[in-house]
């Protein structure tokens, strides 16, 4: 895994300014980032009203690297109060920077939310959870969360998954891999472009895990008018019901992945945008405090409407009974 450097982009001081000012005044309208009707629809206003340089360095990821980091915003580590002990009791915590990511994922396409994940947040606190240090999803700490694939298991999920940095004391790093760095020959590619195993919900998703419906088998990987795009979860994958051939191209994806990682240390004010059809991203182990100053990040996830990167194949897989809810829906 490397540390090398991720492309940058640069909010200069009057871009961040206004969509602070943005954010504030939308949040002392409503008085909380809990999103109403009411509230999203302020917000499309707002981002409609923003400025060409904001626009600029929010414009689609355009290298191979698949992601970029927005800089120039700001946080204050007093001013935000303690990490919370868990996305349950985190409630409105860092309000105004809720609204900083529904503006910025408005520019860039329609935020999303699950009802069945955060109580149907569109931005989620992601902070260790006492309890659920091991498991495979944002609450845990002590095990190397997998690279993989936002919300993989449905066909529903984002295009865009965005990361804002609160708090992150310890330099704990997020990890990222893109599918366009990788090295594989035709014979993986061509195993691994068949639909042979599901993609299973996540622990996140406890509605999800009961739905009785036949899971269906995706690809690993598509090839896309522009290039490779993939689909990848190996924590809920029942690699166990492939045939040998199909798991040691997994396994070669998998090696290839980890050696083109990157490890990304993100700063408060810092937004990790990734591309979530080219990018698969996890996080290093660390040992959670439960102080108050434990690493904190906003996560939100975009569509981006028009777009057309995934098999068409995936609009009939019933998505465990899942659907998502689209900020600004028609």
């Amino acid at each position: 895994m490397s540390t090398g450097a991720a492309p940058v982009r640069l909010l200069d001081a009057a871009s961040a300014a206004e969509l602070h000012r943005a954010a504030a005044k939308i949040l002392t309208e409503f008085g909380t980032s809990a999103t109403s009707p009411q509230l999203l629809a302020r917000v499309a206003e707002s981002a409609a009203d923003r400025s060409e340089p904001i626009r600029h360095e929010l414009r689609p990821v355009d290298t191979d690297d698949g992601l970029f980091v927005l800089r120039g915003l700001s946080v204050d580590d007093t001013g935000i109060g303690p990490t919370p002990a868990g996305w349950a009791t985190a409630g409105d915590s860092g309000a105004v920077h809720d609204i900083v990511m529904l503006l910025l994922a408005t520019v860039m396409g329609d935020p999303i939310a699950w009802p069945g994940q955060q109580n149907g947040r569109f931005v989620h606190n992601i902070v260790p959870a006492p309890g659920h240090e091991r498991e495979q999803t944002g609450a845990s700490s002590d095990v190397l969360l997998s690279p993989h694939t936002e919300d993989a298991f449905h066909p529903g999920r984002a295009h865009l998954l965005m990361l804002g940095c609160m708090r992150n004391h310890d330099h704990i790093a997020t990890t990222a891999a893109s599918i366009r760095k990788v090295r594989l020959d035709d014979a993986d590619v061509d195993a691994l472009t068949r639909p042979a195993l599901p993609i299973l919900p996540d622990d996140a998703y406890a509605e999800a895990r009961g739905f009785e419906g036949l899971p269906p088998d995706a690809p690993t990987l598509w090839r896309s008018a522009d290039g490779l795009t993939l689909r990848f979860d190996p924590a809920y994958t029942p690699l166990e019901r492939a045939t040998p051939e199909y798991r040691a191209a997994y396994r070669r994806l998998e090696a290839e992945l980890a050696r083109v990682s990157v490890a990304l240390s993100l700063t408060p004010g810092e937004v990790l945008v990734v591309d979530n059809d080219l990018v698969v991203h996890g996080r290093v182990p660390f040992t959670a405090r439960y102080d108050g100053t434990d690493r904190w990040l906003k996560r939100a996830s975009v569509r981006v409407p028009g777009r057309a990167t995934r098999p068409p194949a995936e609009a009939a897989e019933h998505g465990y009974g899942q659907v998502a809810v689209e900020a600004h829906a028609a």
